[in-house]
């Protein structure tokens, strides 16, 4: 089960993210309300997925980047109410890999979600395979 941390000002958002997360399988491991609170729980849970309101990322750009440099390989989404292609190139900059809109919808939640993880997944694979000798090259060194 992939473990999550939410870090939203919004009590209310926060709730209604982790209904969504829980009901959709996912371990919510806790929530926080700003940046630097969300690090400590990162620090104790070490999620696999942070969903993180796009205000918290503004107010504490050194966290964001702690964030991405302690946790490389966590799925960041940026949770907002408004989305422009501004904020979404300089999010994807910043190491972002997904986006929830706000007000939720917990299918596309779920479903923004899981398309990040398998697009991750195949470039692991894929990254795998390119390192993995060819068969040919087995033979050969066998020889």
């Amino acid at each position: 089960m992939l473990k999550a941390i939410i870090i939203d000002s919004s009590a209310v958002a926060r709730g209604l993210l982790n209904t969504v997360l829980q009901d959709g399988g996912y371990d919510v491991a806790g929530q926080a309300h700003t940046c630097a609170a969300g690090v400590a729980l990162m620090i104790k849970h070490n999620p696999h997925i942070v969903c993180i309101a796009l205000e918290q990322v503004e107010n504490d750009l050194d966290g964001m980047r702690e964030i991405k440099a302690k946790w490389p390989k966590a799925l960041i989404f940026m949770v907002s109410s408004q989305l422009d292609a501004a904020t979404i190139q300089s999010a994807h900059a910043m190491g972002v890999n997904g986006f929830i809109v706000k007000p939720f919808k917990a299918d596309t939640v779920l479903n923004t979600i899981r398309n990040v993880v398998i697009a991750m997944v195949k470039r692991q694979r894929a990254a795998m395979a390119a390192l993995a000798p060819k068969p040919e090259e087995d033979s050969a060194a066998a020889e």
